[in-house]
């Protein structure tokens, strides 16, 4: 069982309480009588959440929460007690965020960005707003200019804070907002730099082919004085320093730019510019 999570289980028989889920390994999990629909019937395979209810047993449910595993969201506080802050997540228990695992003491009827994260001793489910700790680095240069799910986070003096796929911190720089946009809702938005520490700048609409980033500009300024440069992915990263004065990661997100815009041709040991 995927504690936090959907599971695709089958029905195995139907008691007083309710219906008995199996996995593959036959473990097995009550979905209670309240959940039970008049078409289900055994040997039916169901879609269902996983968590513990309040006497901690692991339970199913058909309910849908607003935030799964490992995911972000931002959730209302319901209650504030001695024990920690309480969250509407959309299930029958609340969602409880330590003290230790809140930025600042939470306040009763606010919303915050949270992240649900799995006890692995205890099984519990638990939320923290420490989400900085929790986010994916971005290294992947082939997501650069790709469509991709973002959610709208806070607004800072540079910009507004996203979420983007549920893995990566990014922003949307101030100059780049071009319509309103609410916080914790759900946008469709473009990475188009990776930063040196895995954060990602972001923007509402894809790039045109010849808006590049300083590093792009400045490697494609280089190359139009000189043809080619000798060097590649796989060079040494001092070798990338001396010759153009950024690091390797720096120059690796460059030449895909550049490369997925066709401004560049690369080879084993070289990159160059491509014939108009």
């Amino acid at each position: 069982m995927n504690i936090g999570q959907y599971n695709e289980l089958t029905i195995l028989r139907f008691t007083a309480p309710g219906a008995y889920l199996a996995d593959d390994q036959d473990n097995d999990v009550l979905l209670p009588g309240k959940y039970i629909t008049d078409d289900m019937h055994e040997g039916e395979i169901v879609s269902v959440f996983i968590y513990k209810d309040s006497e901690d047993r692991i339970v199913a449910t058909t309910e849908n929460p607003k935030i799964v595993l490992e995911e972000f969201a931002y959730l209302k506080v319901k209650e504030v007690n001695a024990f920690g802050a309480f969250l509407d997540w959309g299930l029958e228990k609340d969602l409880m965020v330590p003290f230790k695992e809140q930025n600042q003491l939470m306040e009763e009827g606010k919303y915050y960005l949270v992240t649900l994260q799995l006890d692995q001793l205890t099984d519990r489910l638990y939320a923290s707003t420490k989400v900085n700790r929790y986010f994916k680095e971005c290294t992947d240069i082939e997501l650069i200019n790709q469509e991709m799910d973002i959610m709208i986070g806070d607004t800072t003096d540079l910009g507004i804070k996203v979420v983007v796929a549920n893995l990566y911190a990014g922003i949307i720089y101030r100059n780049d907002v071009s319509r309103p946009l609410r916080r914790g809702s759900f946008e469709k938005g473009f990475i188009y730099t990776i930063r040196e520490d895995g954060k990602v700048d972001v923007r509402l609409e894809k790039a045109g082919f010849e808006k590049f980033d300083e590093a792009a500009e400045r490697l494609l300024q280089m190359l139009q004085e000189r043809k080619i440069l000798y060097l590649s992915d796989k060079s040494d990263p001092d070798q990338i320093r001396e010759e153009v004065g950024m690091s390797k990661k720096t120059f690796k997100q460059a030449i895909g730019k550049l490369y997925k815009a066709r401004r560049i041709k690369i080879s084993e040991n070289s990159i160059e510019i491509a014939a108009e």
